[in-house]
C-alpha cells in the first residue's frame, strides 16, 4: 500500500487540529500523499469531493469546525470517499461527546482511529481520562473495540502499548513503535491522516488499510527512536523514516540511513 500511495499521490483532505496541522501535512507529503488542509464551510464540500479520503480530527473543536466536518463528511459519503475520524479527547467535555455522537450518527465513518480513553468514552465505559491523553482504566479493549465497530459499522483502530484493529468480526493485534512516540505532540493525529492515505488506496478493505498503516507507522517509530537523542531529533528522524528513501553516504562523511520500507521488509514481525 505504501508503494501505491507513492505512485498514486492521493489527495487527502484534512479538517484537523490546529496544533499539529503542519506536522500532519508534512507527514502526508513524506509518505507520498497530497494534503489539503481546508476547513471553511464555503469550500469543504468541494474539497472533499475532489479528494481520495477525508481525515477529521476534533483536537481543537469549535462550532464552526464541527459544521464544516458535517458538510465535508456528507459530501465524502456521497462520493463514496472513505472518512477517517480521530476523536481527540472524546471524553474530556460534554461538547466533544456530543460532537462525536453527531458525527458517528450522521456520517458513515470508515475508520475510527483512537486511543483507549477515547474508545471508552465512545463506548460509554468508565475510564479515568487525562485531558486528551489516553489516561488509565481497566477494560477489555478487544471486546469494546469489536462492540463499537459493530454498533457504528466501521473499523476501530485503537493505539496503545499494543495496537488493536477490529471490524466487528476480526481482531488484529499489532506490536511495534517506541515510547518516544508519546513525547511528541501530534503523533496520533498524524497516524490518523496516514491511515486515511492508506485507506484511500484500499477503500474496499479499510480493515487491511488500518492494519498496514499501523504496522508501517510503528516500524517508522522504532527506526527513528534508534537514532534519536530526544523528542526534537525524534520528530525530524520520524519524518525521514516516513519518507522511506535510502540516503547514500556522501562526500561529507554522513552515515547512510535506510528508510522504513527497508526495515519493514527485513523484519519478521511484519
Amino acid at each position: 500500500m505504501i508503494n501505491k500511495i507513492r505512485n498514486e499521490n492521493p489527495i487527502i483532505h484534512c479538517i484537523t487540529n490546529h496544533v499539529v496541522s503542519n506536522f500532519q501535512a508534512n507527514g502526508l507529503l513524506a509518505i507520498g500523499a497530497s494534503p489539503i488542509m481546508g476547513e471553511a464551510k464555503e469550500e469543504v464540500e468541494e474539497l472533499a469531493a475532489i479528494s481520495r479520503a477525508l481525515s477529521l480530527n476534533i483536537g481543537t473543536l469549535n462550532k464552526d469546525t464541527l459544521d464544516s466536518m458535517m458538510l465535508a463528511g456528507k459530501s465524502a459519503n456521497k462520493q463514496r470517499i472513505p472518512v477517517i475520524l480521530d476523536p481527540v479527547g472524546a471524553g474530556a467535555t460534554a461538547f466533544r461527546k456530543e460532537a462525536i455522537q453527531r458525527i458517528l450518527t450522521e456520517i458513515d465513518i470508515s475508520v475510527l482511529r483512537c486511543n483507549a480513553g477515547e474508545l471508552a468514552a465512545i463506548g460509554g465505559v468508565e475510564w479515568a481520562s487525562k485531558g486528551v491523553d489516553a489516561g488509565e482504566g481497566n477494560i477489555d479493549l478487544e471486546t469494546l473495540a469489536t462492540r463499537v465497530a459493530k454498533e457504528y459499522n466501521l473499523v476501530v483502530a485503537v493505539t496503545g502499548e499494543t495496537d488493536i484493529v477490529a471490524d466487528g468480526s476480526r481482531v488484529e493485534k499489532i506490536t511495534g513503535g517506541d515510547r518516544m512516540m508519546g513525547s511528541v505532540t501530534g503523533m496520533g493525529c498524524l497516524l490518523s491522516a496516514v491511515t486515511a492515505a492508506f485507506t484511500a488506496v484500499s477503500p474496499a478493505d479499510p480493515t487491511a488499510a488500518a492494519i498496514e498503516a499501523l504496522k508501517f507507522y510503528g516500524a517508522a517509530g522504532e527506526k527513528a527512536a534508534a537514532s534519536s537523542n530526544g523528542p526534537g531529533s525524534f520528530r525530524e528522524k520520524f519524518l525521514d523514516m516516513l519518507y522511506g528513501r535510502k540516503i547514500e553516504e556522501n562526500s561529507f562523511g554522513f552515515e547512510k540511513e535506510e528508510g522504513v520500507d527497508v526495515l519493514w521488509q527485513r523484519s519478521s514481525r511484519y
